[in-house]
């Protein structure tokens, strides 16, 4: 069976989406086109019976609009008010587009203790399952209005992956402002090629992700892509990055197509997802 075909029978997936991909450059307003576009392939998931969890960006700079701040390197409790603000509000905007089509979201906020805590763990695994028991798409951000630099993921690349690897998901899709893996930075070796599939993540491959990222919106570049790759499939699931430009691209990939950078799934028994997390930064 081609590896693509074997993304049609996937059952739990985790969507990782960047602010980048949901705002406007110009205004950093939101793209209500794209979210909802975003929000309706995830529905027709639904439909079809597979379930869903969306990882979602966006907090700090809808707050930012919201008060009209700037784009400046604010200071942290600048930035965890901004969140507050925002995510009540990207929420209220998902709550909305879900309704539309008659399905039902849920916020999960999370901070690096919810993995390393063990009763966190185990609840945090609960309330995911009983959620997609219950058919509702629940939707993940950093909980950045209490995360100071000790427990904070830093970036949804990773924390996608550890949602993943804590569901026990089979597929991990990260919507990104690039097609997926190149061996150069496209932006300025035109002469990089394009990766389609990756058997394994081998050292040669990790150190290509060497931090670039053609965004200033974002936290994340590649390097933080090939890392959540290494999460991900150690933890069984099979990873594809993907360009979040067209969000029907979500369907496509679902449909087996040959859209982004595959990368297969290698399950090591070893992997413990909270000892990972503890080291994380160290």
């Amino acid at each position: 069976m081609n590896l693509r075909d074997c993304v049609k029978d996937k059952k739990r997936i985790v969507i990782k989406v960047g602010s980048s991909s949901l705002q406007h450059k110009e205004t950093g307003g939101l793209d209500y086109i794209k979210l909802e576009v975003l929000v309706r392939e995830i529905c027709n998931l639904r439909n079809m019976g597979k379930e869903v969890v969306l990882v979602s960006s966006g907090a700090i700079a809808v707050g930012k609009r919201a008060v009209h701040l700037g784009k400046d390197d604010d200071p942290i409790a600048v930035k965890q008010a901004c969140a507050a603000i925002g995510q009540a509000r990207l929420m209220m905007t998902y709550q909305k587009i879900f309704s539309e089509y008659n399905h039902v979201c849920a916020q999960i906020l999370m901070t690096k203790n919810t993995i390393v805590d063990p009763l966190n763990r185990f609840n945090a695994h609960n309330t995911f399952s009983e959620l997609l028991k219950l058919g509702v798409v629940p939707i993940v951000n950093e909980n950045d209005t209490v995360a100071t630099y000790e427990i904070k993921f830093g970036d949804n690349d990773t924390l996608s992956a550890i949602v993943a690897a804590l569901i026990d998901a089979d597929l991990l899709i990260l919507l990104s402002d690039i097609d997926g893996l190149y061996t150069d930075d496209p932006n300025k070796n035109k002469d990089a090629k394009f990766i389609s599939v990756v058997d394994e993540l081998t050292d040669d491959l990790m150190q290509m992700g060497k931090a670039s990222t053609g965004s200033n919106v974002g936290t994340g570049g590649m390097n933080t892509k090939l890392q959540a790759a290494k999460i991900a499939t150690v933890a069984g699931a099979d990873m594809i990055i993907a360009n979040a430009d067209d969000m029907r691209i979500i369907h496509r990939i679902m449909d087996g197509r040959e859209y982004g950078t595959f990368f297969k799934a290698h399950k090591d028994e070893n992997f413990y997802l909270a000892d990972y997390v503890e080291n994380m930064g160290h």
